[in-house]
């Protein structure tokens, strides 16, 4: 209310009583000052009332909540469901338009607001999370696959004649299919084994580009976070290369938001060499709904050319769930679920090692995945080959959702290109594992029920199968190190037990 309208009220209720509403509303009205006029992610996270509060004022602003609006065009906010309309605060207008999707929309200032603010809060959160180079970002209503390919599509006008992209492998569909969506052709560049990581050939990727040529090729795209034993890739490293060869690099950080380590190598890397874009989740990250990405980079220009590359207007609703979630949380809400999530991975690390032990298999040595972590599964695989693929549907049916089982020799045609030993990273990985990862949000209890079910899966496999312990570890399983087609090959080294 403004001050004619509290007068008024003094008519009707005394005046101190007013006087203290008034004070209170001043509270809420302090806290939103203090959001529009440093764009930052409040340290401390606002209550339900002052958000609810702020987002009702956001949707007055638009012109399909204006008191006798008048619409006569094909697009005017008309929502035919009250429920959809309050799932929506009644910011129904989106954002951008139809040539820039960072563009203010006339008829909708609120949800032109909604956005900005999304975009300086996301920005100042990436910053806090170990990237303060950073230049800008934007939220787009995608998820990662689709959002990387905005960033192909948008490098194609600077690079017209490119085709390449060069691509570390890493096994997920969505990362392969964003380059061949976008009209390219992707050069798989196969890690290499070192102890039991898969890394990136950095030899390898220099070779590509003399083969096929720098100009030829649109970019490198790396990635951060994976499934161990994949671990994140080199990126200081590619970015050097990148720099030297004058070759946009594009990364794949899609949930590398909650890993100080990941957001470290994306700093390092533009530091020392080139990083024109990095790609995250919404969902993975800040906890919303799936549908949603960041887009952010180290120059400016760069980010607003992917932006405008971006055709039409777009759903609010990815902004509007991840600012609702960081206002609720604040900066020091956020902070203490990164911490959480490190100390889970700690003792999910130490339940797993212990675990595997127990079935005479052991945790496989990643110290560089962050999040990610594998159990080896040879001694089932040499019992009792179906075992490996039993256990996953076993411990799904048992309800624990994530964890991945990766049997030996699958092969996948994805895009037109067959990846051999698919899901593995690798075309010969030496022996079966399972993933289970400490992701944003996980809890003790969790990690307790899980280790709980999958012993007693493991047990269950056992019995059946009369299965005796056969460990995978680097001494006995004499793999050869394919570095890719044509490429010498080398005897993989010993790896350590354990956890680092």
């Amino acid at each position: 209310m403004n001050s004619e309208n509290l007068g008024l009220c003094e008519k009707r209720v005394s005046p101190s009583y007013v006087r203290q509403g008034a004070q209170a509303r001043r509270g809420h009205e302090q806290l939103v000052r203090h959001l529009l006029e440093q764009g930052k992610c409040p340290e401390e996270g606002w209550n339900e009332s002052t958000i609810e509060l702020f987002l009702s004022e956001l949707a007055i602003m638009d012109s399909n909540n204006f008191l006798g609006n008048c619409g006569v065009g094909e697009r005017e906010g008309r929502v035919a469901s009250s429920l959809v309309a309050r799932r929506h605060y009644r910011l129904i207008h989106g954002i951008g338009r139809s040539g820039d999707i960072a563009a203010i929309q006339p008829k909708a200032a609120g949800s032109s607001l909604l956005n900005k603010l999304t975009n300086s809060v996301v920005l100042d959160m990436l910053k806090m999370a170990g990237v303060r180079s950073l230049a800008g970002c934007f939220v787009v209503p995608m998820a990662t696959g689709m959002s990387l390919t905005l960033c192909f599509l948008t490098l194609r006008h600077r690079r017209p004649k490119a085709r390449y992209i060069i691509w570390p492998r890493i096994d997920q569909k969505s990362c392969f299919k964003s380059m061949v969506t976008a009209g390219f052709d992707p050069v798989v560049v196969e890690n290499v084994l070192e102890g039991d990581e898969l890394r990136t050939d950095l030899e390898a990727v220099e070779r590509k580009i003399e083969e096929l040529g720098a100009e030829n090729v649109l970019c490198v795209h790396s990635t951060t976070s994976c499934f161990a034993p994949r671990v994140p890739d080199r990126v200081e490293e590619l970015a050097t290369i990148c720099a030297k060869h004058d070759i946009p690099h594009i990364v794949n950080n899609a949930y590398g938001v909650q890993s100080s380590k990941c957001m470290h190598l994306i700093q390092q890397g533009a530091r020392v060499g080139r990083i024109d874009a990095f790609v995250q989740s919404l969902d993975k990250n800040f906890m919303v709904p799936v549908g949603g990405a960041i887009i952010a980079g180290f120059n400016e220009s760069f980010i607003q050319e992917i932006s405008r590359m971006y055709p039409g207007r777009a759903s609010a609703s990815p902004s509007l769930d991840v600012l609702i979630t960081l206002l609720t949380l604040g900066a020091s809400g956020y902070r203490k679920l990164l911490k959480e999530r490190k100390e889970m991975y700690t003792y999910l690390a130490e339940e797993l090692k212990k675990l595997a032990e127990a079935h005479g298999e052991r945790l496989l040595h990643t110290p560089h995945n962050p999040i990610s972590l594998a159990m080896s599964l040879g001694s089932f695989q040499a019992r009792y080959p179906e075992a490996v693929t039993q256990l996953g549907s076993m411990l799904f049916t048992r309800q624990v959702s994530g964890a991945r089982v990766v049997p030996l020799g699958n092969e996948q045609v994805v895009g037109g290109h067959t990846f051999k030993g698919f899901m593995s990273h690798s075309e010969m990985y030496p022996c079966p594992y399972l993933n289970a990862a400490s992701a944003i949000g996980i809890t003790r209890a969790d990690v307790t029920l899980c280790i709980r079910r999958l012993d007693k899966c493991l047990r269950s496999l056992k019995k059946e199968a009369g299965v005796a312990g056969h460990k995978c570890d680097g001494a006995d399983r004499g793999m050869e190190n394919h570095r890719g087609a044509g490429q010498d090959v080398q005897e993989a080294g010993s790896a350590d037990e354990g956890m680092a």
